[in-house]
């Protein structure tokens, strides 16, 4: 029987990666966003299906159910962003700007993962896998984006326990990812330059590093692994 998948933020870059690595595998995808263009798009191109809706808007998850699958087998919560690379500023002593900021980053990366999860847990199959995408920055630090990505992981451990014996629930953490609209034209050749010579492995991470890792923790392989964080930065960070 053919597995469905619905993978958040899979338009492009890590999303768009591991909606394709899914596809590869065999397993019936639909992938979600906010841009209605690049969905249809990436979906022609990869062999997915697609909804448009805003995973951060309560109503708009609400409204999509219908139009999702009834059955989940996989759910990828990958949308998210770092709100001050997509141009939200804080100047120092305006505190109304840094609350907005961080708001917005947790509204992006929490919000959006724990409403999306939440509205299709009763469509969760029997050996099913959840799986959201942290950051490298929940354990090194990275303004208000750092403390977001961190949360997903307790909130996972709670879910973890929460599905066990029915499902799995794990988190990827990746490092610096190039091919990505992460850094949105704000990362220079130095700061780039130096984020590689940090990286062990010598080179930054791909779309399709974390692709396989998801893939991996699709799997039947992966079916004693829950509440777990997966590093996946080229040694980066040694988790813990």
């Amino acid at each position: 029987m053919t597995l469905t998948a619905l993978v958040t933020g899979g338009g492009t870059g890590i999303g768009r990666a591991i909606a394709s690595q899914l596809v590869s595998d065999g397993v019936a995808v639909m992938i979600t966003g906010r841009r209605p263009d690049v969905l249809a798009v990436t979906a022609a191109e990869i062999g997915a299906k697609h909804v448009v809706f805003d995973a951060t808007d309560p109503q708009a998850v609400q409204a999509a159910l219908d139009q999702l699958p009834q059955s989940i087998d996989i759910l990828v919560n990958n949308a998210g962003a770092n709100m001050a690379r997509q141009g939200l500023a804080a100047p120092a002593g305006d505190l109304a700007a840094l609350k907005k900021l961080w708001l917005a980053d947790y509204e992006s990366n929490v919000i959006s993962t724990v409403l999306v999860t939440e509205a299709v847990l009763p469509r969760l199959a029997e050996n099913g896998r959840v799986i959201s995408i942290s950051s490298i920055a929940g354990v090194r630090g990275s303004g208000s984006y750092g403390p977001a990505k961190a949360a997903i992981v307790p909130w996972n451990a709670e879910l973890a326990k929460k599905l066990a014996g029915r499902a799995t629930a794990n988190v990827v953490a990746p490092g610096m990812t190039v091919e990505t609209e992460f850094f949105n034209n704000t990362l220079t050749d130095e700061r780039r330059d130096f984020l590689i010579k940090e990286i062990p492995s010598g080179r930054p991470g791909l779309p399709e590093d974390v692709a396989k890792a998801v893939s991996y923790l699709a799997s039947a392989g992966a079916a004693h692994v829950t509440g777990q964080v997966l590093h996946v930065n080229g040694g980066g960070y040694n988790g813990r």
